[in-house]
């Protein structure tokens, strides 16, 4: 028996072709072609995507008002006079601590709210809930300009112009809805039994919500924090409209101040516009583990 054997492997290995060497591609692995192509692509769409910023960071360090006209001459006059200018001679930090209290307001209350929106419409089944989620994303539908007189009409009936309040809750009007979409689609990914075992364990269905669901969330609330955060940061129409006395711009209307109907200091504002990036940077930083699982956790259901 043991004879047949080793002669049945000996003939196996002669009739098994010799290797030639040539290196067969797994299946879905590039080619070399094929990687040169994928990698240039990439280099080329992220030197356009930086440029912008690297050449904001090389006007800022131009010391004239019309060095922007003349790039090739900040080489050689290269200063950081604007920044220090910006963050003594201007209300830098009264842009920023107002800037902070109407981003990270809308962000916690428009985060809340539609989380717990988020959660009904994905939980529970009332009367009207699909078209209540319609309903929302007809409120993106309508122009800041349609807007604008009405919300400023609401506000001033309620003495909330030139108040933080007023503007945290005009920016959560634009928030709230595209964010209970994004949690609504993450919550469906949710298996439904996670609630009934928090009901057997004798939570209220808010305590479900707050203990269980939430912690397994944290991607698709990072999305809707950071959408949040970036929608009052850089808003324009309704902060400026709104916001009257000078301590309280944000920074999108503090920019604004460098530019007149006769004068315009591109160089100072090249310098803001560097200052403000840090802070969104540094928020982004804070959220970047959760982006890409809670952008693309949403569409595979619901």
């Amino acid at each position: 028996m043991s004879t047949t054997t080793v002669e049945t492997s000996a003939e196996v290995r002669e009739a098994r072709p010799a290797p030639t060497g040539r290196r067969f591609r797994r299946r879905g692995e590039q080619s070399m072609a094929g990687k040169l192509v994928s990698h240039s692509i990439l280099i080329v769409a992220s030197l356009i995507a930086l440029f912008p910023i690297v050449w904001l960071i090389f006007l800022s360090l131009g010391p004239d008002k019309d060095d922007y006209l003349h790039p090739g001459g900040i080489w050689k006059k290269m200063t950081f006079t604007n920044y220090s200018f910006v963050l003594r001679h201007t209300e830098f930090f009264d842009w920023l601590k107002s800037s902070l209290i109407v981003s990270l307001g809308t962000t916690v209350i428009g985060v809340l709210i539609a989380a717990t929106t988020g959660y009904a419409v994905s939980r529970m089944r009332f009367p009207g809930y699909r078209k209540f989620m319609w309903v929302l994303l007809l409120t993106q539908m309508f122009p800041v300009a349609v807007l604008m007189v009405p919300m400023y009409q609401i506000l001033s009936d309620l003495e909330l112009i030139d108040s933080y309040l007023g503007l945290i809750l005009v920016y959560c009007s634009t928030a709230v809805p595209y964010c209970a979409w994004l949690l609504k689609g993450y919550f469906d990914t949710i298996p439904f039994e996670i609630d009934e075992a928090g009901r057997v364990d004798g939570l209220t269905p808010f305590g479900t919500f707050a203990r269980l669901i939430l912690p397994l969330a944290k991607p698709g609330l990072a999305v809707a924090a950071f959408y949040s955060f970036l929608t009052a940061f850089g808003e324009v129409a309704f902060a400026s409209t709104f916001m009257l006395s000078d301590t309280k711009y944000t920074f999108a209307v503090g920019l604004q101040t460098f530019v007149s109907e006769h004068d315009a200091q591109r160089n100072l504002m090249a310098a803001t516009a560097v200052l403000i990036a840090i802070p969104v940077s540094a928020f982004f930083y804070l959220v970047q583990k959760n982006l890409v699982t809670g952008l693309t956790a949403g569409g595979t259901k619901g």
